[in-house]
């Protein structure tokens, strides 16, 4: 199945009050270790969608084989990323797995593993059931995209996960949600837990 991975990294970071996409992370960025996860996850295509700090992620992160598209509404939440990345989706494919570009603890094969249960499935969405609750990747069916083009704010996705018009496959991941960094505790929280 042609599937196209999205990376929403478009986040003004205004809790943590600097781009949480250049934080350092293992001697890289963040956003650099959440593309490695991405391009470890084998998609089709990948995009990564942009808008705060946009030059600067674009003169510090490694974007090689990654289409790059600016989202122009990155205040208006997370949802004009996913908006504005729909028009970039190639039209062969059938399926769209987001990830979040300040997650770069998700494995690959949480990714793997979501993807083969939900394109066994007959699910519309997928998502991923950690030992203490829901959490990203998501997976979307083309049947979905239309949906996904009129989202708005930050929560809208998860109100479409849970809005009951789609079937969800659930796909069972060991360990907690992995974190994602909004804040000084989470990215010191994460640090912690890096090996």
């Amino acid at each position: 199945m042609f599937t196209t991975g999205l990376v929403l990294a478009a986040g003004r970071s205004s809790r943590l009050g600097q781009p949480k996409q250049l934080l350092e992370y293992r001697g890289r960025t963040l956003l650099d270790a959440s593309l490695d996860v991405a391009r470890a996850s084998d998609f089709d295509q990948l995009i990564v969608a942009l808008g705060g700090a946009a030059d600067g992620v674009r003169a510090t992160v490694d974007l090689h084989g990654v289409t790059v598209v600016d989202n122009v509404h990155y205040t208006s939440g997370c949802s004009s990323s996913i908006v504005a990345a729909l028009a970039a989706v190639d039209e062969r494919a059938e399926a769209l797995v987001l990830l979040l570009g300040d997650q770069p603890e998700v494995a690959p094969s949480t990714v793997t593993s979501l993807r083969s249960e939900c394109e066994l499935g007959s699910g519309s969405v997928g998502v991923c059931r950690y030992d203490d609750g829901r959490g990203h990747p998501f997976w979307f069916a083309r049947s979905v995209f239309g949906a996904l083009e009129h989202l708005h704010g930050d929560k809208a996705v998860w109100k479409l996960l849970e809005s009951g018009r789609w079937p969800v496959t659930e796909v069972s991941v060991p360990g907690d949600v992995p974190i994602d960094v909004d804040t000084w505790h989470d990215y010191e929280r994460l640090i912690e837990a890096s090996p």
